[in-house]
């Protein structure tokens, strides 16, 4: 709400960072509910909820910097220190992958075995 000045209730700085760090929080939180979705309709709706806020961060960090309230970057991550990272986010994909797979055989091993033929039905359809 407008100040008898007419000036916003925060200054424009915080106001955008504000609108930024909601926008991130969003996003955290339609990327929690997509893959938690088990009607794919749901899913879809929250992945594309999810894009459409990660273009409207983009877009609100992009003005950020163009007024010049964002701190400078940190330098550039070395390619070495990237590709590191890469390789042991790869690893854990990979080693995660062979677990579940390992539990998943596991459990459909331990699943119970019919040992007994159907039974016919001891109701007969009414006409």
């Amino acid at each position: 709400m407008p100040s008898p000045s007419g000036n916003s209730f925060l200054p424009e700085e915080d106001l955008l960072n504000t609108i930024l760090n909601e926008l991130k929080r969003s996003v955290k939180e339609y990327t929690t509910a997509t893959t938690e979705s088990a009607c794919q309709s749901v899913r879809t709706m929250f992945s594309n909820l999810t894009a459409d806020t990660l273009k409207m961060q983009g877009d609100m960090y992009q003005l950020i910097e163009q007024q010049k309230q964002y701190p400078a970057p940190v330098p550039h991550a070395m390619k070495s220190e990237v590709d590191k990272q890469l390789q042991e986010v790869q690893k854990t994909s990979q080693q995660t992958r062979q677990l579940i797979q390992q539990k998943t055989s596991a459990l459909s091993s331990m699943a119970h075995q019919v040992n007994v033929s159907q039974h016919p039905t001891n109701v007969s359809p009414t006409q």
